[in-house]
């Protein structure tokens, strides 16, 4: 990995990377497919767990695609990974947020960047937020989904601006996203989890995940149903 200072592009095309990255190892470690669905890879010296389905692939590099694009016009306020159940609810929300340092203008922006990270310093913070990532069901807890859970990758952009158009006879490759499945969609009861962060010179990323008000509401029911089932069980033997 080069210790040359980063420039904008490389910044812009380092996250978009990274970001591809970390939505492979989300669909992994919350199990959203079978585990027999993924590859082991190395990536930032670290294992990652990498999908071997061409349709789910093509989605995702498409979807990161477009977010680059949207990044280095400077666009992107929240890149958001949404796990839902069969209805659509969203349960938990994968945000990466991100800041643009300096603005995003015409000027040479494949020139090292005065006072930003070296790729190899970009790279050592990519594999700390990798491995946090990959124990994150220590924080949240094992999913417990069905087989029609599903998951969106959803683009919220500064300002609600459009996305770019940069050829006109192509349609954008986003559409409209429910409000629920949006940051601005959280109820007041949801539960944000920081993970970690990393300020490159060029552009800040965050990156958090939000445990959904309606997953805690569920999680507390199983509860309080777990509960009775045990004080029941507790009294029959008390009887015997």
């Amino acid at each position: 990995m080069s210790d040359q200072i980063l420039s904008f592009n490389q910044a812009i095309q380092g996250i978009a990377e990274f970001i591809e990255v970390a939505i492979h190892t989300i669909l992994y470690v919350r199990q959203i497919y079978p585990a027999d669905l993924f590859v082991r890879r190395k990536k930032y010296e670290t294992p990652v767990f990498q999908s071997r389905h061409p349709a789910l692939n093509e989605y995702i590099s498409g979807a990161v695609k477009a977010i680059a694009e949207e990044m280095a016009h400077g666009n992107v306020d929240k890149v958001v990974v949404i796990i839902k159940d069969k209805q659509q609810i969203a349960l938990e929300r994968f945000i990466f947020s991100v800041q643009n340092l300096i603005p995003a203008e015409s000027f040479n922006k494949d020139t090292s960047v005065e006072g930003a990270m070296t790729a190899a310093s970009l790279a050592q913070y990519f594999r700390s937020f990798l491995i946090k990532l990959n124990m994150i069901e220590a924080s949240l807890g094992q999913m417990e989904l069905d087989d029609d859970a599903s998951f969106a990758i959803v683009l919220e952009l500064k300002d609600d601006a459009a996305p770019s158009v940069t050829d006109p006879r192509i349609p954008p490759p986003w559409i409209p996203a429910d409000t629920q499945h949006t940051t601005p969609g959280t109820s007041e009861e949801a539960e944000l989890h920081m993970i970690r962060s990393v300020n490159t010179g060029i552009v800040d990323l965050s990156l958090a995940v939000q445990e959904s008000g309606e997953k805690i509401e569920r999680e507390r029911e199983k509860e309080k149903a777990a509960k009775l089932q045990r004080k029941e069980v507790a009294e029959g033997k008390k009887k015997d």
